[in-house]
């Protein structure tokens, strides 16, 4: 039977091949992954939100003292699920797509279609406090990479369907095609082409529409822009912007000195316990750190701020809107520690949700701040809620046209285009400055992983190191006599440089057929002298491990050498010439550029 589906496969792909050019299966292929895209953003959405009713009508649990108990019995799920059914370390949703895209030609296990489905919602749904975004594009992206190798697809197509993907979910979460389509481009550092522009336009429509099949006219934001922008206001979005970008960095710094906390405990068992208590601790004095947080933004959007706080230790001084102000700075504070926590205790998501939450926050607190100070000022805290997050996501996610068209898009109009604008580039700018990457990709571009809107810096990326490693050159050994190494190696070599290494294939110097060439034929030293004589430190060494492409090609420049040793796990592998080295880039360039 399979035989039979294999013969009829191959021939639809034999008809296809004849009959549809690759530019027009692209374009049927990206309206299929933005469907299936969106498929996957809804799924996770609904698996999410039937945990939340559980766990919010009581069936499961109730009283709020059991949010301490609640992300610990998420985690433990999460953690057996992925012991025993994934058995491999979760990675972050969209760090693990752009390595993928990077050094792995776009190709993502199956896994990983299923894997965010289950995950993501068990961590959200049970009160972690990390986003599903993430994870939906993930899954998206899994879809779109195992369609691409069962369609036979190169690897730039493949790629390019995963930003379509991205697009897809991201469409059907927020109902915004444009934002999604600027996100693939300015995270994935994908080049805005016509070649890559209908392809994204395809996925995001079917993404939208999948939304509004499944989901109807049910909008995650359900608000209209009352107040205009005012132009007496604009010192006060620059304020913002700048207040978005130090609570952008101080995300983005917490975000790694949280895992790094974390990592002296080994035992996931251990992280889990202590990341779970310290989540639940959080979540008993500032509920609003449950979850998600949209219901949190909603509130905060409807001008309710008692219900976006909700049931707090402190609400016999809530009628004070300075502790009011100081329960919101608390949440912009502590959404990034609590999110943080869930990622470094083995709970799964992502941080775009996060920011948001975290951005509403702090513009509501800012317009009240500005409101209550008594110089007479009145701003609208609702456009200051929705410019905050605006302000964050340009901030932390370095993406502020994605702030922009999302904010903009999922208020129905573009009346804040200004204040948003002001807001989101300065919030980039000076994050910008203060860290070069996000938390998306610093430990990529650490690992010379990153791709870039650099065409040189990409390149170089995607190239691999073992494409242009040579290992035709013949080993000597320091003991060996020149006789034999004339004869037995030299005469019988094809190259000019011969590596020197002892009996543990230790690289310990080399020898070059110019080190040798005057005594070649001086008999008499044959077998009084040997390779020792004669070899010579490399004038610098390839890592095959640790060495970046760009690492590859700076030492190449440093050192003004033609061929360089690799060295892999302390043993001698081979040698990159420089003239491989050029031709390859040159190739690949090439092919990226088509």
């Amino acid at each position: 039977m399979s035989t039979h589906k294999n013969t009829y496969f191959t021939r639809f792909l034999k008809w296809r091949y004849k009959h549809i050019s690759n530019k027009t299966f692209t374009h049927i292929m990206s309206v299929v992954v933005g469907l299936l895209a969106g498929l996957a953003a809804v799924t996770i959405k609904n698996i999410t939100y039937f945990i939340e009713s559980l766990t919010e009508k009581g069936i499961i649990f109730s009283g709020n003292e059991l949010h301490f108990i609640l992300p610990i019995i998420g985690l433990t799920l999460v953690y057996l699920y992925v012991k025993y059914v994934h058995k491999e370390k979760l990675q972050h949703a969209i760090s693990s797509i752009l390595f993928a895209l990077s050094k792995k030609k776009g190709i993502i296990p199956l896994k990983k279609i299923w894997t965010p489905l289950v995950t993501a919602p068990l961590t959200v749904g049970f009160g972690g406090s990390t986003g599903l975004l993430g994870p939906a594009v993930a899954s998206g992206a899994a879809i779109s990479s195992n369609m691409g190798g069962l369609f036979h697809v190169n690897a730039k197509t493949r790629s390019l369907l995963i930003a379509c993907a991205s697009a897809g979910a991201i469409a059907s979460i927020f109902q915004s095609p444009i934002a999604a389509i600027i996100f693939a481009v300015e995270v994935f550092s994908l080049d805005l082409t016509m070649i890559s522009m209908l392809p994204l336009l395809l996925a995001s429509i079917s993404g939208v529409l999948t939304s509004y099949f499944f989901l109807g006219n049910e909008v995650l934001f359900d608000f209209s822009v009352i107040h205009t922008f005012k132009v007496k206001d604009t010192l006060f979005y620059v304020a913002l912007g700048i207040c978005t970008a130090f609570i952008s960095i101080y995300f983005t710094r917490m975000y790694f000195a949280i895992l790094k906390l974390f990592k002296p405990f080994k035992s996931p068992k251990y992280r889990l316990l202590i990341g779970g208590l310290a989540i639940g601790a959080m979540l008993y004095f500032i509920p609003a750190l449950y979850g998600e947080g949209f219901g949190f933004i909603n509130s905060l959007l409807e001008g309710d701020h008692l219900k976006a706080l909700g049931e707090t230790p402190f609400n016999e001084y809530i009628d004070n809107i300075w502790v009011v102000i100081l329960l919101l700075f608390s949440i912009t504070v502590f959404k990034a520690i609590a999110t943080t926590t869930t990622f470094a205790a083995g709970g799964a998501g992502g941080i775009f949700i996060p920011t948001m939450v975290m951005g509403s926050a702090l513009g509501n607190m800012v317009a009240k701040i500005i409101n209550n100070i008594g110089l007479g000022f009145n701003v609208s805290e609702s456009n200051f809620t929705l410019i905050g997050m605006a302000g964050l996501i340009a901030g932390v996610i370095h993406a502020p046209l994605t702030a922009i068209f999302l904010i903009a898009e999922i208020t129905g109009g573009y009346e804040l285009f200004v204040p948003l604008m002001i807001t989101a580039s300065i919030s980039y700018l000076i994050t910008k400055n203060v860290v070069d990457h996000t938390i998306y990709t610093r430990e990529l571009a650490q690992r010379g992983a990153l791709l870039t809107h650099d065409k040189d810096q990409t390149v170089l990326t995607l190239m691999q190191l073992d494409e242009v490693v040579e290992k035709n050159f013949t080993p000597v050994h320091p003991e060996t006599t020149l006789g034999k190494m004339v004869h037995s190696v030299v005469s019988k070599s094809s190259r000019n440089i011969f590596p020197v290494i002892d009996n543990k294939d230790t690289l310990i110097g080399i020898v070059s057929l110019d080190d040798i060439r005057e005594f070649m034929f001086d008999t008499t030293l044959y077998e009084s002298t040997t390779v020792e004589t004669f070899m010579h430190s490399a004038p610098e060494h390839i890592f095959y491990s640790t060495d970046s492409m760009q690492k590859v090609m700076q030492k190449f420049q440093d050192s003004g050498a033609w061929n360089l040793p690799v060295i892999k796990d302390g043993k001698y592998l081979g040698f990159v010439s420089k003239s491989k080295l050029l031709t390859a880039y040159r190739r690949k360039l090439i092919n990226f550029t088509k």
